[in-house]
């Protein structure tokens, strides 16, 4: 078979019963040109090769009939030889066109096919009725596409609908979330605005809801604790209020919680229903963001010990966190957004073992609970930008497998605890401006690694990596900690009476020496 589109293309050289060709990572840089003489292929995989230019028309034209399976994903196709955007085909399942450069608008297969992805591309429409065509999963995620999801969508039978980082507008229709038939819905990343609808169904099989950065106000419907499925809810980037959705831990799949940048207020975990079973809380939950809101008050002492999984020792690399999408294709494997070692990372493939806290730039103030320290588990906690006071908690030196720690911007004092040497993955630390006191821990091989960034704004710390060495003079101790002008007046009027105090002893010893010679003189 000629693999380059090239060389004698006589038909005896065929093998016209070929229905089965997997060609996935071979290098190619165009469509075979032997293939357009097997009239009766079924299943054809060219993903992952360097295949540019023009889908041929020849795809459509010969296998209408009897092509069921087609992935061109991950190459750099630009365009498609096309007579009509409903494609001709009888009989297929999936098609997989994601990770090119097509343009324009996106053709629709009829009659349905089961799996649908154009994701990654540069597609810029849709048909006016692509409703009609749509199977069990669509995903147009990461293109140029805007306007309206139409109200005929709660016709179809849409099990995953990942609309995700597009310019789409307007309402999201009721049925996405209230009649229970979808199981992922991903609207991530768009211009959606209104309320969410508080009329779940009993039946909800919702397993990701993703709705971060978009324009949606109002309230979280309690009615999705009829979700019994639901692994992850973010809300993140939006313009929601209320106070914080304990009532959400009594989702037994909970694992990921994102209410990041809203306006939710209040504190956190005051509020846990039916407190004979407030251990049970959130026992999944593995990822919780509820940074840049407004919530407030201290942190209950005892919320923390519903975090079950995050207090077990894990000693397993996990398994990724996927959706079932009722069909025989691939997992909807979920996406998340999380400030990991000081910048916005996302993580297209979420492992169970990955473990983050964020409750930074909120208004909660107290000492910090000790309970947090048996989160062996905790790979990042981040409790930058409120008001925290008090002692860095001891307990913080069981949780050795934390990767990063930001404490900064509040309000701690005290010494910063010998044990937190013991987190040996620590990568990166984070106490800058606080009221720490003391020399800097240094028994850790690796603490002492940490530069001056991770510390300073503490004025009373001392020891490397910081300029200032600990036992230094106590003037220079005042001038470091205080260097205010009353303090420096103080300081420079003890030393001057001082001074003059030495000056008239000494004209007083002086003088008597000069009195008793000059009686000896006289005798």
């Amino acid at each position: 078979m000629d693999m380059d589109g090239e060389g004698n293309n006589s038909p005896s050289i065929y093998i016209p019963r070929v229905t089965w060709l997997e060609l996935a990572s071979c290098g190619l840089t165009g469509f075979p040109s032997s293939l357009a003489h097997l009239n009766q292929m079924s299943y054809l995989d060219l993903s992952c090769n360097r295949i540019s230019g023009a889908i041929p028309k020849w795809i459509w034209a010969t296998w209408s009939s009897s092509l069921t399976y087609l992935n061109l994903s991950h190459n750099m196709l630009s365009s498609m030889q096309l007579n009509s955007y409903v494609l001709p085909f009888d009989r297929l399942e999936v098609l997989d066109l994601s990770s090119n450069q097509l343009q324009g608008q996106i053709p629709m297969p009829c009659p349905p096919a089961t799996i649908l992805d154009y994701s990654n591309n540069s597609f810029s429409s849709l048909l006016p009725n692509f409703t009609l065509y749509l199977g069990n999963k669509f995903s147009i995620s990461r293109n140029k596409i805007s306007g309206h999801i139409p109200n005929t969508v709660c016709d179809s039978t849409i099990n995953v609908l990942d609309l995700s980082f597009n310019n789409f507008s307007g309402r999201i229709p009721c049925c996405l979330i209230e009649d229970g038939c979808t199981s992922v819905l991903s609207l991530r990343e768009n211009h959606f605005e209104g309320v969410l609808p508080n009329n779940i169904k009993g039946q909800c099989m919702l397993q990701t809801l993703d709705l971060n950065g978009n324009k949606i106000e109002g309230q979280l419907p309690t009615t999705l604790t009829k979700c019994l499925q639901l692994e992850l809810l973010d809300v993140g980037n939006n313009d929601m209020v209320g106070t914080f959705p304990s009532w959400l831990g009594l989702l037994p799949e909970l694992r990921i919680l994102i209410l990041r940048s809203n306006r939710f207020y209040g504190s956190v975990g005051g509020d846990l229903h039916s407190s004979d079973k407030s251990g049970e809380y959130f026992s999944r939950l593995q990822i919780l963001d509820v940074a840049s809101n407004n919530f407030s008050g201290n942190l209950s002492l005892d919320w923390f010990e519903g975090l079950k999984s995050m207090m077990v020792e894990l000693n397993t690399t996990g398994y990724v966190i996927s959706a079932s999408n009722g069909s025989s294709g691939d997992p909807y494997q979920d996406t998340v957004t999380v400030y990991y070692k000081s910048i916005y990372r996302t993580f297209d493939k979420i492992l169970t073992t990955f473990t983050a806290i964020d409750l930074s730039n909120n208004s909660f103030d107290g000492t910090i609970p000790g309970s947090l320290g048996r989160l062996i588990s905790l790979h990042v906690l981040n409790m930058s930008g409120n008001a925290f006071t008090g002692d860095i908690p001891q307990e913080f030196g069981g949780m050795t497998q934390l990767e990063s720690l930001d404490l900064s911007q509040n309000q701690l004092s005290g010494e910063i605890p010998e044990a937190l040497t013991n987190l040996t993955f620590l990568g990166i630390l984070n106490l800058c401006n606080n009221q720490l006191v003391g020399r800097i821990p240094r028994s850790g091989q690796f603490f002492g690694t940490f530069q001056n960034s991770s510390f300073e704004g503490n004025l009373g710390l001392c020891g490397p990596p910081l300029s200032n060495p600990c036992d230094i003079p106590p003037l220079l101790q005042v001038r470091r900690m205080g260097r205010s002008p009353l303090m420096f007046l103080f300081v420079g009027l003890g030393f001057g009476i001082g001074f003059a105090a030495a000056i008239l002893m000494r004209w007083g010893q002086i003088g008597k020496w000069f009195v008793k010679s000059a009686r000896a003189l006289r005798t």
